[in-house]
């Protein structure tokens, strides 16, 4: 539909399983969409790839595409576009930035420290740990590659020619990135030279231009950030949950906790925090349970019409979800899956509803080691379109869930981003017009008496170990 709030801007999400685009009015409309899907290389617990050729270039160029022809059919006009990711990622490129090496996520068994080292204690705060490990995996694959970029610079240039990432994923790079700069020292360690590395750029302003015209593009982003400034998330007692391929869990709070397991941040919103972190019992976990209970398994979009709880609530088993190991609170990749409770008569709807109280188990658990009162979730991501998965959330955490309309948050949050880029917005905190509740979810008092019982088993198994 054509767009009544002027120009209109994009933003472009590589996620885990698709890369999603979004073209957004001023009022924070959806005028086009589209979903580019990709698959994922997991072949053990510990190896989390793409293939970045596809995932992180033709995806996003696609993607962008699709989204930019409908725009010119309804007479739309463009004025940014922005990308958002994971992180972090790492891959090598040539000299036409196509990628050579497959895409490295977060948790590859290549970004981990040497058993023998201590540099986890150097680490700045909210820096992953497996950056500096994937930079030098690529670089002795491929030492004289043109570039070792992240996936936020390979979907900027296959856009715009600029290899381009933001102030936000150096900041996710520990001691390669400092305030003064790439750290020429530790690359120079590596044999890898600064030009080698991605142009970086301030969080919300413009790196250049498409090419022949005036539309501006930023750096490459974070996609959990730009999911956070138009979740809406923003009161004390809300607890953003963002299920996609990872679970994020943030609990907003009044003052900044120090809590061990859990991570802190500063809120985009004044005299607000977050605490939490991500886990591995999202989609990743979900899906490839779901997989395992169906011949022929219908993507989430699909099972949005189906009964929110079936079966009994007391003929459901416990779950621990660890089948790539934990992220928070334990940060140990060797844990393993194991059910708990099953019986003879458990079927294919038990197991399916076992899966999803897991990951609202992993949510319950995060927010008692907060410590702070709750009063909702925010759901976002493309889980959120599950009903059956959010109504195990609700009875697992006793929480209302309120979804958001718009489950492509990280697409949402860059386009919002592009608008600052281009001049359209002059503050951050405007972001949260754009947030919406689509529906919610309550607990029902049954299945949450039921679960209520399986959380303590839950929390008494700790890691299964």
């Amino acid at each position: 539909m054509k767009s009544s709030g002027g120009q209109v801007t994009v933003g472009v999400d590589v996620g885990t399983t698709s890369v999603k685009a979004l073209a957004v009015d001023e009022k924070g409309q959806v005028v086009a969409r589209s979903r580019v899907a990709h698959g994922i290389v997991a072949p053990e617990p510990d190896v989390l790839r793409h293939d970045a050729k596809k995932a992180w270039r033709a995806g996003p160029r696609k993607a962008f595409e699709q989204v930019t022809a409908q725009l010119a059919a309804e007479g739309n006009s463009l004025a940014g576009v922005a990308v958002a990711s994971m992180v972090p990622s790492m891959t090598a490129v040539n000299k036409k930035g196509v990628p050579v090496l497959p895409g490295l996520l977060y948790g590859d068994r290549e970004g981990r420290p040497a058993e023998d080292t201590d540099d986890d204690a150097l680490v700045p705060l909210g820096a992953m740990p497996d950056a500096e490990g994937f930079l030098r995996w690529a670089s002795s694959e491929v030492p004289d590659a043109r570039g070792y970029w992240p996936c936020q610079a390979v979907a900027t240039s296959a856009i715009s020619g600029l290899p381009a990432i933001d102030t936000g994923v150096t900041a996710s790079l520990g001691l390669l990135h400092t305030h003064r700069g790439w750290n020429t020292d530790l690359l120079g360690s590596m044999g890898i030279a600064e030009k080698q590395m991605p142009m970086v750029f301030p969080m919300g302003e413009a790196a250049g231009t498409l090419p022949d015209s005036d539309v501006v593009i930023t750096g490459g982003t974070i996609d959990a950030f730009c999911d956070q400034i138009v979740s809406g998330a923003i009161h004390k007692g809300d607890v953003l949950v963002i299920f996609g391929a990872t679970l994020i869990c943030w609990v907003i709070c009044d003052e900044w906790l120090t809590i061990d397991g859990l991570i802190s941040y500063p809120s985009t919103t004044p005299d607000r925090f977050l605490v939490g972190g991500p886990s591995n019992a999202g989609a990743l976990f979900v899906d490839w349970a779901r997989h395992l209970l169906r011949d022929t398994p219908r993507p989430g979009p699909q099972r949005e019409q189906l009964e929110p709880r079936l079966g009994t609530p007391g003929r459901v088993p416990v779950w621990l979800p660890y089948v790539r190991g934990e992220r928070t609170p334990f940060e140990d990749h060797t844990l393993r899956s194991n059910i708990y409770g099953l019986d003879i008569g458990s079927g294919a709807e038990a197991m399916e509803r076992a899966a999803y109280e897991a990951s609202g188990f992993v949510v319950r658990r995060m927010i008692e080691r907060a410590g702070v009162k709750t009063t909702r979730i925010v759901a976002s991501g493309g889980g959120s379109r599950v009903t059956a998965w959010m109504a195990a959330v609700a009875d697992a955490t006793n929480l209302p869930v309120d979804t958001v309309a718009v489950p492509e948050g990280a697409a949402l949050g860059a386009a919002y981003f592009a608008r600052l880029a281009a001049g359209l917005e002059v503050s951050l905190d405007d972001s949260t017009r754009w947030s919406a509740v689509g529906r919610t979810i309550e607990p029902d008092p049954a299945w949450a008496r039921a679960a209520e019982g399986r959380y303590e088993k839950f929390s008494a198994l700790g890691t299964g170990a």
